[in-house]
């Protein structure tokens, strides 16, 4: 699809269109919540193109990438459905997250931690770069699930979007975790300093 012209001036002022229209301010928290989300999906993109350049020879970085990009498909949902008051406008069908994600997540978790090692305590975020880019993804993750419990405390938002931004952290952690281990590298244990 081309895109005929980038800029409209209509944010000029400080204003921006929900799905629907309805013009908002973008200090809103509507769009703090759908706005972290799509700096959650770039974040995942340049995962997916980290992922992309990585040696993988028994093709698990490729199935992981291939992963990673059909969450970023879903988060276009989770966005759409963010953007859309539906006190005033109804839901587009593709406003939803499908059927069956969140349970996909949670089979590829319990897959990923079965072949992990037992519990080595507190971990740091780090280790390979793949994985450090990771816990970045992870960490907007669980800011993005901040914004949109605070956006749900006076809007109406599907609990499916939720559970699956909840479920998404704990697969990054996972996800993260795997990394390191497929890749050799040990996890970067916390050591309590106070001790």
């Amino acid at each position: 699809m081309k895109i005929t012209k980038v800029y409209t001036r209509r944010g000029d002022k400080g204003m921006t269109d929900l799905v629907g229209g309805v013009r908002i301010s973008k200090t809103d928290i509507r769009l703090e919540a759908y706005g972290t989300v799509d700096e959650l999906n770039s974040h995942l993109g340049l995962l997916a193109a980290m992922m992309a350049e990585s040696a993988d020879d028994g093709n698990t970085m490729a199935a992981m990438r291939d992963e990673i990009i059909h969450i970023q498909n879903n988060l276009f949902n989770v966005c759409s459905h963010l953007a859309t008051d539906q006190s005033q406008t109804p839901l587009y069908p593709s406003a939803n997250v499908p059927a069956g994600e969140i349970e996909l997540l949670e089979k590829a978790i319990d897959s990923m931690n079965a072949q992990l090692p037992g519990p080595q305590g507190f971990i740091l975020p780090g280790g390979t770069v793949l994985a450090s880019q990771t816990h970045v993804c992870r960490t907007v993750c669980r800011r993005a699930e901040r914004h949109i419990i605070a956006l749900s405390e006076n809007a109406t938002i599907g609990p499916e979007i939720l559970q699956y931004i909840n479920r998404l952290s704990d697969y990054l952690f996972i996800l993260a975790k795997i990394i390191n281990f497929n890749m050799g590298q040990s996890e970067i244990i916390w050591q309590n300093a106070c001790k």
